[in-house]
């Protein structure tokens, strides 16, 4: 574990490129980003954090742009990148600089594969080194400058010490003969990239818009855009412009006027008369939409009626139970219900049936794939379930 006490700060794009020179024949590097999407519209990195065995740097990427040689780094297959809890990371790596990382280790996931019920990385350190975590700047804005010290080795914190939390799960991962399952499950995430459809559809995903009514989704799809407008101009985080539960509710009443506008409970006082005016017009540009183009939410697969679905998602489920609990593991990482669903519309007679199912690791299917196929042997197969719509 790392015993380095003050970052370098990089703010050049010289002085990057000496640091990241000076990282040649190095295998493995930890590294984490700063986001913040809690302050702004558009969320990117605002820092890169890295540490190696003797190396700690925080790169600042707002003067300098793509630092291309640390993509470089990032993608070489010799070079293992630890990251905790990924995604997200992964994601933004993807979004702002087009890197997709190719020999991943995600410290969230080893310690899910273990049956460690406490992930978090301060919980991880306070486990594994009786080491406490600083929480005071978890909801900085990492997108103000000029940065503090303080700030700095904060940021550095979160891979100071991940080199050595890495070679401690890896080998309880290779004692309990899981670092396969490991293996598989971050080969799965060096894939993962931002996704964007292009559409406005976003609305519909809102928690609470499948409560509300065709022509109130109407409403709700106008006023996420009139609030993501103004959200945009500021770039300010959405929720801070008007959170989510005050578009559903104007949705909902439909206000005419100015009155019954800031009589919604939550609306912004501070709303000026025009963009309060604004949101007047979005409810009733929603009112006029006609009824045959009011929205709707998609049309997932149908599947022909089968009676005895739930009792084989249910019989699945016993065994994933039974499993979990003998290995120690949470059920829902040993196999989570949806990949369960998949299983029993299957029908599966012979463990190799259910390789047919992409979804599905390699790993649950040396775990519970014996049992899932004879828990289900009992039922009638059926071959074609599934109907497109």
């Amino acid at each position: 574990m790392s015993s380095l006490s003050a970052p370098l700060y990089l703010d050049t794009a010289d002085a990057v490129d000496r640091f990241l020179s000076g990282l040649t024949g190095v295998r493995t590097i930890a590294l984490d980003t700063e986001g913040a999407s809690f302050h702004r519209f558009v969320d990117r990195i605002y820092l890169l954090q890295l540490s190696t065995e003797h190396h700690e740097a925080v790169i600042d990427p707002l003067p300098i742009g793509t630092p291309e040689r640390l993509g470089a780094l990032l993608e070489d297959r010799d070079v293992e990148v630890v990251l905790h809890d990924a995604d997200y990371d992964l994601r933004l790596l993807h979004q702002d600089y087009g890197w997709r990382v190719t020999h991943l280790f995600d410290t969230r996931v080893a310690a899910q594969l273990l049956g460690i019920k406490a992930f978090g990385l301060a919980a991880l350190l306070d486990q594994y080194f009786g080491m406490k975590l600083d929480k005071k700047h978890q909801r900085a804005d990492w997108s103000m400058r000029p940065l503090t010290a303080d700030m700095l080795d904060y940021a550095a914190q979160d891979t100071r010490h991940l080199l050595g939390l890495r070679d401690r799960l890896h080998a309880e991962l290779e004692k309990h003969g899981r670092w396969h399952w490991a293996q598989e499950e971050f080969a799965r995430a060096e894939g993962t990239r931002w996704e964007n459809d292009g559409t406005d559809q976003g609305f519909l995903k809102l928690k609470g818009a499948r409560d509300l009514t065709r022509r109130e989704l109407a409403r709700l799809r106008e006023l996420v855009k009139w609030r993501d407008s103004i959200a945009a101009e500021l770039d300010r985080a959405t929720f801070r412009v008007a959170g989510n539960e005050v578009l559903l509710d104007l949705a909902k009443v439909a206000p005419t006027s100015r009155e019954a506008l800031f009589g919604v409970k939550g609306f912004p006082r501070g709303m000026n008369d025009a963009r309060a005016a604004e949101a007047l017009q979005a409810v009733l540009r929603g009112n006029a939409v006609a009824e045959a183009d009011l929205p709707r939410f998609p049309k997932s697969a149908r599947w022909d009626k089968d009676p005895d679905f739930d009792d084989r998602v249910s019989r699945l489920k016993t065994v994933r139970d039974g499993v979990a609990a003998k290995l120690d593991l949470d059920p829902g990482v040993l196999c989570s219900r949806d990949r369960m669903e998949l299983v029993a519309r299957r029908k599966p007679r012979h463990v190799d049936d259910l390789n047919s199912i992409p979804e599905l690791r390699k790993w649950q299917i040396e775990v519970l794939g014996a049992q899932f196929v004879k828990t289900l042997a009992s039922f009638p197969a059926d071959d074609s379930p599934y109907k497109p719509d």
